[in-house]
């Protein structure tokens, strides 16, 4: 899989959310991309796995969400 500039986060149950590529890239080397917020942070590999990243205190971030590559609107 190669690295795109959007995706959509699936964290089941009819929750999408579009995120955007950032210039930061997390701990394990790979993009962090965002919500139009800041609030939802992910890493993304080349790979399509994702690590969700805290943007703030007291989150219950999920384990478990697919990333899908999708064209800017």
């Amino acid at each position: 899989m190669r690295i795109h500039d959007h995706y959509e986060l699936d964290f089941g149950r009819d929750d999408v959310v579009e995120v955007h590529r950032t210039d930061r890239t997390g701990a394990g080397g790979h993009p962090v991309y965002a919500d139009d917020t800041g609030i939802v942070l992910a890493e993304i590999s080349d790979r399509g796995e994702v690590r969700m990243l805290a943007s703030g205190g007291q989150q219950d971030l999920p384990s478990r969400v697919r990333a899908r590559p999708v064209q800017p609107h």
